[in-house]
């Protein structure tokens, strides 16, 4: 009997288990989008958890998407062009992100980006593609999640959905909802956003345990900014739990790795200009090749303390060189770690480590810097700086996810703003409002700085009428944005009223939920009108009359009527008050930055689709047409080959002519309309060549294939051969050990014995009548036999064979408990064997 097992591989990396709680777990994607770089990772039962290679297979993704010729680029090669075409390369559009078209950092990334930006529909920043459409920078950055999610499902071989993105903490709500319209324009769906100090912190705890509590500082210089969060790890509970507590977070904005190629780039601006008095900056060409030095530099200071730079072919070929670079950041990229812990109200002393990420974390300039500001003892390199926040992030999707099984790490993250909630206080008396009769508006904080991620309030009204809660930052985010979150109107609250009171509901109340989601999205998720019903049992009744009725001095509460008293049960279920919730109508309005709507991210959606279906089919083309082409190499080779080769010796003289003639014809016209011709005729033509060929393919596949169908064949006609020859013997012995019944109750009968003999020998001479015929015919004649053919019979009696094998054997029983021992054990003996005490299972 053949038993066939399957193993699902158990990935033990970094000491996380991971399983799949379903055969058809989804895959989990997990993005670490950098200004500079982007790194991902891909959850997936039987692939390793690691970082996700590109086509390169390089570890990281450059953060770019340009356009050359009409043809979209990514990655590495989107970069490398913009020397070349540097308005049709976009770069570090995490900086734009949900800003405003007026907001500094749209002013301070064209300062060293070419391409030109205009307001869109929703003032933000968005880039003219020609007449009056333009690209939004959600779209820009959805081209290049929805790369990534191709390399994703390339590697998983199926599709990829669901995703997790990293976010800085300073991330504002107009930055969050830029960036997840991006993904679901990406074609994915946003499980959730996670705080890059979080996510590094779940890194940090994957292979370790807190029987203690240790509070450290996640510090990450990364491209575009600095932040540092002070994170504290302990053991929760008896299980194997891990809490991981955001205490304070601090940042800058704009301290990072461009502003140090920022300013290089500058020096290099003015020594040229000081050197030769020609003005560069509006030399977009120059501009770049200006900046990828300054990226160079960048690289050689992250492990030197000096560096040389010489740029060839800038304006008008005028080359010049640069030694001795200095830089004068330092203290901007250790404030953070202070803003951090007085946000937690701690000191340095009352940290364990300093865990460095980030890339700007390795330049020496930044090192000194930390080392002074904390002390060298206290810098932890414990953490890959450059995947850390990926793999962390990949780790809680995955918990998120819930089609895993890992290590139980949970987050308790932060509100890195003041949000305040305002309302109208109801109007009073007549409708007619003057400036003194105005309602006022009140204003409360719905969720202080350092409110934890995830809270849910519940905030009740006293109205009668329809009124709106309006969000906003205490302060703004950053320069220039605006502190208008959103309006969330509350209506259909006269009839939720109406409703309640011809229902018998007492004192109604609007209540309205509020959430500050794990995201750090603020949202209202529902709001209901609610009131207690009044009591219409008897005993409530008289509460209404007699207040809360007559107390005697043993203290219990007597009732009217004792022998209509209902029983105990019955009594508590009246006495417990019930209530009536009417759900309300929430419309929810931006007032300031508004995420893409239903119907732009339609649009956006439909034509990100024909993009890539464009490029879909251009790519089919080429391939076809490069398919076809080293077709005609091959079938031209061939042809010209000695008699010694297989084509020559399994294909007759008017095949090859005839060939020859065609592939004559198919190159003349490659070489003349290759350049217009569609995929399909690239497809017909060459099919025109594999038709004739087909035929000496499937001799040289036959005379290769025979020999192996042939063993196959004679191999089963002797394990049935011995089979038959083993079973007759086994039932002559049993016939000769018993009469009558007990003969008929063996395993095997005669009649299913002769008619697998005879299936052999009908196999055996139709075998070998085929191969005798066959050894007549030649290597160019097609052979009389197909190996299929030759299997598929071998499989007819491979079949029948193992019908009798794997048969099991007739139960038996004694016919007294006075039958001697030997008899009994010759009965229950559940196979026959050979002298070897093997059965024949092993077939």
């Amino acid at each position: 009997m053949f038993l066939l097992c399957q193993r699902l591989g158990l990935l033990a990396l970094l000491a996380v288990s991971l399983f799949a709680l379903s055969a058809h777990a989804a895959s989990v994607l997990a993005i670490d989008y950098g200004s500079d770089y982007i790194k991902a990772s891909l959850m997936k039962p039987g692939m390793p958890f690691d970082i996700l290679l590109n086509k390169d297979s390089k570890r990281k993704i450059r953060s770019s998407v340009a356009w050359k010729n009409g043809e979209r680029l990514f990655g590495q090669d989107a970069f490398n062009i913009a020397t070349r075409f540097p308005k049709d390369s976009y770069n570090s559009l995490k900086y734009l992100l949900g800003a405003p078209a007026n907001a500094d950092v749209v002013t301070y990334y064209t300062s060293f980006a070419p391409p030109t930006f205009i307001a869109s529909s929703r003032f933000t920043a968005a880039i003219p593609k020609g007449g009056k459409e333009t690209w939004d920078v959600e779209e820009l950055v959805a081209m290049q999640l929805a790369y990534v999610r191709a390399l994703a499902e390339d590697a998983a071989g199926e599709r990829v959905i669901d995703a997790v993105l990293t976010v800085p903490a300073f991330f504002s709500q107009f930055e969050r909802d830029a960036l997840a319209d991006a993904v679901e324009l990406a074609g994915l769906r946003l499980i959730t956003l996670v705080n890059d100090g979080a996510a590094v912190a779940v890194n940090y705890a994957m292979t370790r345990q807190f029987p203690t509590p240790e509070r450290h500082v996640i510090y990450d210089a990364g491209a575009a900014s600095t932040r540092a969060t002070v994170v504290t790890f302990s053991a929760q509970g008896k299980k194997d739990v891990t809490q991981i507590t955001v205490n304070g977070v601090g940042y800058d904005r704009l301290a990072g790795g461009t502003e140090l190629d920022r300013r290089l780039r500058d020096i290099l601006i003015g020594e040229f200009e000081n050197k030769h008095g020609a003005k560069i900056r509006d030399d977009p060409k120059a501009m770049m090749k200006l900046w990828k030095e300054a990226e160079r530099l960048k690289s050689i200071l992250s492990a030197n303390t000096e560096a040389a730079a010489r740029v060839e072919s800038v304006h008008n070929d005028i080359d010049f060189s640069m030694k001795n670079i200095c830089v004068d950041m330092p203290p901007r990229f250790v404030q953070p770690i202070f803003d951090a812990l007085a946000s937690a109200n701690l000191t340095v002393a009352d940290i364990d480590s300093v865990i460095l990420t980030g890339g700007a974390s390795r330049i020496p300039m930044v090192r000194a810097a930390l080392v002074a500001a904390v002390g060298e003892e206290k810098l932890a390199m414990n953490v890959n700086s450059d995947e850390a926040a990926v793999l962390g992030a990949a780790l809680h999707g995955a918990a998120l996810s819930r089609q895993f099984r890992t290590k139980d790490i949970r987050i308790s993250d932060i509100a890195p703003y003041d949000v305040l909630v305002s309302y109208l206080a109801e109007a009073k008396g007549s409708s007619a409002t003057t400036d003194a009769t105005r309602p006022r508006t009140i204003t409360s904080t719905a969720f202080a700085r350092g409110s934890r991620t995830g809270t849910r309030k519940t905030l009740t009204f006293r109205r009668k009428d329809d009124f709106a809660l309006t969000f906003a930052y205490r302060e703004p985010p950053a320069a220039e944005f605006p502190v208008e979150l959103l309006d969330a109107r509350i209506s259909g609250v006269a009839a939720a009223l109406a409703n309640i009171t011809e229902a018998g509901g007492i004192d109604p109340v609007i209540k309205a939920t509020i959430l500050f989601s794990e995201s750090g999205f603020v949202s209202v998720p529902e709001a209901v009108a609610y009131a207690e019903l009044k009591d219409e049992s008897i005993a409530g009744r008289l509460k209404g009359l007699f207040g809360e009725g007559a107390t005697a001095e043993d203290g219990s509460t007597e009732t009217a009527d004792a022998s209509a008293a209902p029983t105990p049960k019955a009594t508590k279920a009246a006495a417990t008050p019930k209530d009536i919730t009417i759900p309300l109508n929430v419309t929810v309005k931006f007032t300031s930055v508004a995420p893409m709507g239903l119907e732009q991210k339609r649009e956006a959606r439909q034509r990100l689709l024909r993009m890539e279906a464009d490029e879909a089919a251009v790519a089919a083309r080429e391939e076809q047409r490069n398919v076809l082409e080293g077709y005609l190499y091959r079938l031209r080779d061939l042809l010209d080959g000695d008699a010694e080769q297989p084509f020559v010796k399994c294909s007759q003289e008017t095949e090859r002519r005839a060939i020859a003639r065609q592939l004559r014809d198919v190159s003349d016209w490659f070489h003349a309309h290759a350049d217009e011709a569609q995929t399909k005729d690239f497809i017909e033509k060459r099919a025109s060549l594999e038709t004739l060929e087909r035929p000496v393919v499937h001799r040289f596949k036959e005379i290769e294939e025979f020999p192996q169908a042939l063993n196959n064949s004679q191999m089963w006609n002797w394990h049935t051969r011995m089979f038959l020859a083993e079973a007759r013997a086994n039932l002559t012995a049993e016939e000769q050990a018993g009469a009558g019944a007990a003969a008929a109750a063996g395993r095997y009968t005669r009649a299913e014995l002769d008619e697998l003999e005879h299936a052999l020998r009908e196999h055996e001479v139709w075998l070998d009548e085929r191969v005798e015929r066959q050894r007549s015919v030649p290597m160019n004649r097609d052979p009389v036999v197909r190996s299929s053919e030759m299997r598929e019979r071998a499989g007819t009696l491979e079949r029948h064979l193992q019908r009798l094998v794997q048969k099991k054997p007739p139960r038996r029983t004694t016919s007294s408990s006075g039958s001697s021992s030997g008899r009994s054990s010759s009965s229950s003996t559940p196979l026959p064997t050979d002298e070897g005490g093997k059965t024949h299972d092993e077939l």
